[in-house]
């Protein structure tokens, strides 16, 4: 692993640098239960601008051209956004609140979707279940990489809402505007198989094969790296992600999140619950039996 310092004090990731692949690979390890709480975003958006910083100031060929996003936690790559905060300043009326929130998330994704404004690539490993925001995390990524094992979906319909830090946009730039609305209002979970022949899982590989896979992924990218890096500048010459566009989902995400009823509140904080028993014996990890 690369010696490069900075990184010890993190507490909701778990940062290595490979040295041979060129890799910054960001493990997250949310202590409380696995969503974006807010230490572990601030982290996350720390954590990209030292990366970037780093890379801005080599000469010649970038030190860590690779940024790779995994989960420390089994069966989990990412739970969504922190269901028990947004009820709470819901039910607060705090509009300001779940805007910063919101923010600080499109922050993180368009950064990862434009490749960090540098001729780098973005992968997210998914070893397990990539819910809501979690699964969003991952679309922002150039590559999706998933294990078998591995589920997706978008329940935020299940309390009346929908997933507005970028989860639109970014399906639609995969699989088109029409089949993401679908898969946003259907609110299902869907497996790694069927997302891959969908076209939104980009590699699918057999359970505790993934990190080898990564592995192999940047050793033959490395290889066509001007091809490849040129196809994702085309991506986003042709289909471009607009930060101004995200800026404006979130405000109608909020304004949409204040109307939300008792009873989607009551729903929301069903599924904060679940959210908390990931990982106990009391729900053996299982989120998925909530929906």
């Amino acid at each position: 692993m690369l010696a490069v310092g900075g990184w010890e004090q993190y507490s909701e990731l778990d940062i290595q640098f490979n040295r041979d692949q060129g890799a910054a690979w960001v493990w997250m390890q949310p202590s409380l239960r696995p969503c974006f709480n807010q230490q572990i975003l601030q982290e996350l958006r720390d954590f990209q601008d030292k990366l970037r910083l780093l890379n801005e100031r080599s000469i010649g060929e970038l030190p860590i051209p690779y940024f790779v996003g995994a989960s420390r936690i089994p069966g989990v790559f990412g739970l969504g956004g922190d269901l028990e905060l947004f009820a709470e300043l819901i039910e607060a009326r705090d509009a300001i609140a779940l805007r910063n929130y919101a923010k600080c998330c499109i922050d993180i994704i368009y950064l990862n979707a434009v490749n960090f404004h540098l001729p780098m690539l973005t992968i997210a490993l998914v070893q397990g279940d990539a819910l809501g925001g979690g699964f969003e995390a991952a679309l922002s990524c150039n590559v999706i990489i998933a294990e078998r094992k591995a589920r997706f979906g978008l329940p935020e319909i299940l309390f009346n809402l929908f997933p507005g830090m970028g989860a639109y946009p970014l399906l639609s730039r995969r699989v088109g505007p029409g089949r993401a609305e679908r898969l946003i209002l259907d609110g299902n979970i869907h497996t790694a198989e069927e997302l891959h022949a969908m076209g939104i899982v980009d590699l699918l590989v057999d359970d505790g094969e993934g990190e080898h896979c990564v592995d192999d992924y940047i050793r033959r990218h490395r290889r066509r790296r001007l091809g490849h890096q040129g196809m994702f500048r085309v991506r986003q010459h042709c289909n471009p992600l607009a930060y101004d566009d995200l800026l404006g989902v979130i405000d109608i995400w909020v304004e949409s999140a204040l109307c939300l009823t008792k009873r989607d509140l009551r729903m929301m904080r069903r599924l904060a619950r679940a959210q908390n028993r990931v990982g106990t014996d009391e729900e053996d990890g299982n989120l998925i039996a909530a929906f």
